[in-house]
């Protein structure tokens, strides 16, 4: 491919990205695999080029660009290079015509920057929030060691304030290795690790997942467990949660067993857990903010409306582990958000309607507080961004 045609590329992508954002389709690194998929003249050099210019645009534009060439325009403006592949070669963009739609660079939405700012993120916090993600691995110490997984990767670091994670150069192979066959290691990012080992699971608990999706926080609970107790696992997820038995099963995790709830009726289906459980993870539904690193198109995908819901969602959920909590146990609350609405804001709402709760105190070894709790986020920690609060019902 052309240097032009891959540009052309790239804008075709953005084009199909920003309608899957506007109407709820899938993500970018599906549609991204998808489109590769059908066009194997795309070499891997065109892949990678193709790939770098696409999600350099979207971590560019702030408000969602009226198109893939808009977006593609706006990093022209500063590269002319860029700009002179807009050369109206065959399979390349057409010139560019002076007055056309060029995105407006930024870190979000307006609306999402004042909620940001209204939540205590300054600038550079917002726009670290676009970095590019690390590769981080959860060693599973139920089979082995983090010097034994390190040994098998070159360019393993560790991390101080997370004993169990290894961050590894990008695009390292991980999956396609025996050790991840093994269930030596899953990934997970080190703040999901750091929170999980905050929550306090200890051998011989009873702990309720709440909302355990694929599995990864039961799997880290399980590792701090010891491989003793109980561990329920749960989610109105259907499809997401039937994929955590195998992976509990390559893990050697044995502790574990899931439940399906029903949204809006989890308390009817958790009734025989009532008041047994020394912890309950909450890690609710919610935007994701801290999360764009990864999908930094999902903050195109993300409305007031819909932020509404996820704090509704939160509230009802947290209310319902309420119930689950033996006296003297503890409920932790995680989201993956940056936004206080869904963090130490939600936690007060649970504290002036649950008497008889405190919050306990963290003190971890990464992450600043926030509230009645702890955040993570990826400029201060090189984590995924994150809330933690853990909530202690008295005796």
């Amino acid at each position: 491919m052309t240097p032009a045609a891959r540009v052309q590329m790239a804008i075709d992508l953005l084009d199909l990205i920003l309608g899957a954002a506007r109407n709820r389709g899938a993500a970018a690194d599906v549609l991204l695999a998808r489109w590769f998929a059908e066009r194997r003249f795309a070499g891997s050099k065109d892949r990678r080029a193709v790939r770098t210019l696409v999600y350099d645009a979207i971590r560019h534009c702030g408000e969602v660009p009226v198109s893939g060439r808009a977006a593609i325009l706006a990093l022209a403006q500063g590269d002319p290079a860029l700009a002179a592949l807009f050369d109206g070669s065959r399979y390349g963009p057409a010139a560019i015509v002076a007055g056309e739609p060029v995105a407006a660079p930024g870190t979000a939405p307006v609306w999402l920057e004042t909620a940001f700012e209204a939540s205590g993120l300054d600038a550079a916090e917002r726009s670290a929030l676009l970095d590019r993600a690390p590769l981080d691995l959860r060693v599973n110490r139920l089979k082995t060691t983090a010097g034994d997984v390190a040994a098998l990767f070159d360019g393993a670091a560790t991390l101080p304030f997370a004993p169990d994670a290894l961050r590894l150069p990008e695009d390292t192979p991980v999956d396609r290795t025996p050790a991840y066959a093994e269930g030596l290691f899953e990934v997970q990012d080190a703040g999901s690790q750091l929170v999980s080992a905050l929550a306090g699971a200890a051998p011989g608990m009873t702990v309720i997942d709440l909302c355990a999706g694929g599995g990864g926080k039961t799997l880290a609970l399980a590792a701090w467990m010891e491989n003793r107790g109980t561990i329920l696992a749960c989610d109105v997820d259907r499809p997401r949660l039937s994929r955590l038995m195998p992976r509990a099963e390559r893990a050697g995790v044995t502790i574990a067993e899931t439940l399906l709830l029903d949204p809006g009726r989890e308390a009817e289906r958790l009734s025989p857990w009532r008041g047994r459980a020394d912890l309950v993870l909450v890690d609710a539904p919610c935007s994701g903010t801290g999360t764009w690193r990864r999908n930094p198109e999902a903050r195109w995908r993300l409305t007031p409306a819909q932020l509404d819901r996820y704090v509704d969602t939160q509230a009802h959920l947290l209310d319902v582990a309420a119930q689950l909590v033996r006296p003297g146990g503890a409920l932790v609350h995680v989201v993956c958000s940056l936004l206080d609405r869904e963090g130490a804001g939600q936690v007060e709402r649970f504290l002036a309607a649950q008497p008889g709760w405190t919050a306990e105190p963290l003190d971890p070894p990464a992450g600043r507080p926030r509230g009645q709790g702890i955040r993570l986020t990826p400029r201060y920690d090189t984590t995924d961004g994150f809330f933690v609060a853990k909530l202690v019902r008295q005796c």
